[in-house]
């Protein structure tokens, strides 16, 4: 393949390595969408709802992700749905968020959404230090 294939493409192990790390705790629900906030608010009505704001291109936000998604408490997952927001691709849905519930933009940035209304937010490192065992019950 040559010197410069080595480097321009990915090798199987590269390949293998991105497949383990695309596993995740968490059953993510994508939001692309504005009128998904409806559905955001008739969901924490009965349980809380959690968004995910996600800049692909951060280093911090990745690191971020990667850290809340492996410490995610297998306890209360059937207790929370998660909705990820690629800010990014959905930048309209993601500074709409920021109006339909009161909080300054962030990211990474993680709301909890519970009886329509913001419960809890968090940013950057502050998201990993969030217990959700003890805030979910």
């Amino acid at each position: 393949m040559g010197l410069f294939g080595n480097i321009f493409n990915k090798s199987e192990k590269n390949e293998n390595k991105d497949k383990q790390e695309s596993k995740t705790n968490i059953n993510w629900v994508p939001l692309t969408s504005v009128s998904q906030f409806a559905e955001i608010k008739e969901k924490s009505k009965s349980k809380v709802v959690g968004i995910f704001k996600h800049s692909t291109r951060c280093v911090i936000s990745r690191t971020v992700l990667k850290n809340f998604d492996q410490g995610f408490p297998e306890s209360v997952s059937d207790k929370v749905d998660m909705y990820y927001l690629d800010l990014l691709n959905f930048r309209d849905v993601s500074n709409e968020v920021g109006y339909e519930f009161q909080v300054m933009h962030q990211s990474p940035q993680l709301l909890l959404i519970h009886k329509g209304i913001t419960a809890l937010h968090a940013s950057h490192y502050d998201i990993t230090q969030i217990n959700l065992e003890k805030i979910i019950k």
